[in-house]
């Protein structure tokens, strides 16, 4: 990556002080983890949520691969992984969770190949080099691993989003499904 490029801009980063709108109980009406994520994650698996913020999602997918998995939480602020942290504690989940701090040019995890599920909600938007980003998850999952990329319809257009599918595409990932998921655009890849 370009030094332009690993440059990145803090207000194309969703702000700490958004996590507790993230992390509202309200937004359970729009997306439950456990319930849209049921049927892809199973007991035992290892998980990776992509720009986790406070762990809205974290949480449901740790219940979802239970005492035997794992879930590998990633985000740019240590702030955002502090929270996810605190909220792990609270509901007892922190042995199933474990928080990475990435770079802007870099997930910088070593589980390469090793990944059963990654999922990337509300945030490819804000990756400089998207095609580098979509190629590292690609890199990480374990051959027939699944990625769920999740955009929001209202802040991406669709051809904006078909160039997203296009570079995952590109990166070795193949479109299964296009789960339906309230206020946005959805695509579940496999790794080929």
């Amino acid at each position: 990556m370009s030094e332009n490029q690993s440059a990145q801009p803090a207000h194309d980063i969703c702000p700490v002080w958004l996590a507790s709108v993230l992390e509202s109980p309200l937004r359970r009406l729009l997306h439950k983890p456990e319930v849209m994520l049921a049927g892809l994650l199973q007991g035992g698996q290892t998980a990776l949520d992509l720009g986790c913020g406070p762990g809205y999602f974290t949480l449901g997918m740790a219940r979802l691969v239970g005492e035997s998995g794992k879930v590998i939480a990633v985000d740019l602020q240590p702030e955002m992984l502090a929270r996810v942290g605190a909220r792990a504690g609270r509901a007892g989940l922190q042995g199933q969770i474990e928080l990475h701090q990435s770079s802007f040019d870099s997930i910088g995890l070593p589980e390469t190949g090793k990944i059963d599920f990654a999922m990337s909600f509300w945030m490819v938007h804000e990756v400089g080099d998207q095609m580098a980003f979509l190629k590292q998850v690609a890199d990480l999952l374990r051959p027939g691993g699944r990625f769920l990329l999740v955009e929001p319809v209202l802040h991406i257009g669709g051809a904006a989003f078909q160039k997203t599918v296009a570079a995952a595409q590109q990166a070795g990932l193949r479109p299964l499904a296009e789960p339906k998921i309230r206020i946005s655009r959805a695509v579940l890849f496999q790794k080929l």
